[in-house]
């Protein structure tokens, strides 16, 4: 018996051995008039066996280049859609960089520590002071969601002086909004809505 694992590798697994033996075939048959028709065929088989992908503009596109690349480009029929070349679809997007800013207390994150440097270009006001307390209650937020147990309004209060030697800091009369998960009675609501039988 020969497992799958000793066989040759599939192009396109997503379409499974048979479409690639049927391509390999399709490959060695001699006459272009025959290969042309297995290939048609061969693409319809294959918009069946992924239906969810045959409402888009571009499935028979899609569709004739995984022929082509399954084929491994050896194909020689007269494709009825413009096929992306071997070289161009074998080539691999440039991978991300990864922004590599130093964050002070990681649990805030790079926004909170932007948004407080821009709060210290503005002058003094009312938009500036919004801005800080609307920081705050992110900062609160973000507190919360990274330990329960260490979240601490006074802690904000001092890490907002920190991040700005001193600059910036809350008015006396600021209040941070409530944070906190939904109680149990709110969890058994959206449940229960769940759970309602269909007639």
């Amino acid at each position: 018996m020969q497992y799958n694992t000793q066989r040759e590798q599939l192009v396109m697994p997503e379409y499974g051995r048979g479409i690639q033996y049927m391509v390999d075939l399709a490959v060695s048959l001699p006459s272009k008039e025959e290969r042309q028709r297995c290939a048609n065929t061969i693409v319809a088989i294959m918009g069946r066996i992924q239906p969810e992908n045959n409402s888009a503009a571009d499935s028979e596109l899609r569709l004739w280049n995984h022929l082509a690349k399954i084929s491994r480009y050896k194909l020689d029929i007269d494709y009825p859609v413009e096929i992306v070349p071997e070289q161009e679809a074998m080539e691999h997007p440039q991978p991300l960089h990864y922004p590599m800013q130093r964050i002070r207390r990681r649990h805030y994150g790079h926004l909170v520590e932007s948004a407080l440097k821009y709060a210290q270009t503005l002058p003094e006001g009312d938009e500036r002071t919004a801005l800080v307390g609307m920081v705050a209650n992110q900062m609160k937020q973000n507190l919360f969601v990274w330990n329960r147990d260490s979240m601490d309004e006074n802690l904000v209060m001092q890490d907002i002086k920190r991040y700005t030697d001193g600059q910036l800091q809350l008015q006396p009369d600021f209040r941070f909004a409530s944070v906190g998960i939904p109680s149990n009675s709110q969890l058994a609501n959206n449940g229960s809505s769940k759970r309602k039988k269909k007639r």
